[in-house]
């Protein structure tokens, strides 16, 4: 999601921290929004493939937005990697879409942390990364914690867990041709392009399962895509402000947001399965960006 939007220049750590607790807030707030699509509360249950489709065809009516006003320079297109990137974004976002509606949003948001592992790992055959035993460790560790979350019998909750583990191994893929693609492109024509392929393929998904929606859905569908480019937004223009080792752990709170959204609109809080699943994941996932930070700072170090 690391798209950039606008590229402030002046450090500001607070600033940083208030941006990324935002983008978590928007996005928690668009799997809830999914769920309530998906469970009916807002009018007949909405299929994921649809609800998709309006997740990208109001992200790419914002984002066209800002490109009109903005007038930014664009460059040479890599359409196999788009493509790729692309179909990989909507495959994840409809069975995180899907998830919500089978699970508690504090499981799925939980299971959505496993992004940067399953990365991680494909980044070994992918892009000829070298991982050390730091990094498998913490992938280990995240991984125990999505096991537990699956909660092996339990029937539908399983499945649940499931679906949200299938979008976290594409949403990982995804990043790993968003890292060939930004050393290509600029972010927003990344972000423009991404978006205008991915309306395309979640039309064609949902014409086999429209159902024409309620104004209130209208609104929903509308709401998720427009708190999606805001949540990307907020969080890129936290990272220009503040190192990403300093913001990733605020981005964590997307799991406290879910959890209250789902208590607040469906009375569901999480037990202690889900509370010590997400806890390992969090773990993992915090020794992960522990481990890349200060990957990073090692070369810096030994250039001086």
């Amino acid at each position: 999601m690391a798209i950039a939007m606008f590229t402030p220049r002046d450090q500001n750590p607070t600033l940083a921290a208030l941006l990324t607790l935002l983008a978590a807030a928007f996005a928690a707030g668009t799997t809830l929004l999914a769920k309530a699509l998906g469970t009916g509360v807002l009018g007949p249950e909405m299929p994921a493939l649809q609800i998709s489709f309006g997740r990208f065809l109001f992200a790419l009516m914002t984002i066209d937005t800002f490109v009109l006003i903005t007038r930014p320079t664009f460059t040479r297109v890599h359409l196999p990697l788009h493509l790729g990137r692309s179909a990989l974004g909507w495959g994840g976002v409809t069975l995180m879409f899907a998830a919500a509606a089978f699970i508690p949003l504090s499981d799925a948001t939980a299971i959505s942390f496993l992004n940067p592992v399953f990365a991680m790992v494909l980044a070994i055959p992918l892009l000829g990364e070298k991982v050390g035993p730091v990094r498998w460790s913490a992938a280990i560790i995240a991984l125990l914690g999505a096991a537990i979350l699956t909660r092996p019998g339990d029937g539908v909750l399983e499945f649940g867990a499931s679906l949200a583990l299938g979008s976290a191994l594409l949403l990982g893929t995804e990043m790993i041709l968003t890292k060939r693609l930004s050393n290509r492109e600029a972010p927003v024509q990344i972000l423009l392009i991404n978006n205008a392929i991915g309306l395309c393929i979640a039309s064609a998904a949902a014409y086999f399962v429209w159902i024409w929606p309620t104004p209130a859905q209208w609104a929903a569908l509308a709401a998720i895509g427009v708190l999606m480019a805001g949540a990307q937004a907020c969080f890129v223009n936290a990272i220009a402000r503040a190192d990403a080792s300093f913001v990733a752990p605020f981005f964590y709170a997307a799991l406290v947001f879910a959890a209250l959204y789902d208590w607040a609109v469906f009375g569901v809080w999480p037990d202690t399965i889900s509370t010590l699943g997400a806890t390992i994941i969090l773990g993992g996932a915090a020794l992960l960006a522990w481990r890349e930070a200060n990957l990073k700072r090692k070369p810096q170090a030994l250039s001086r």
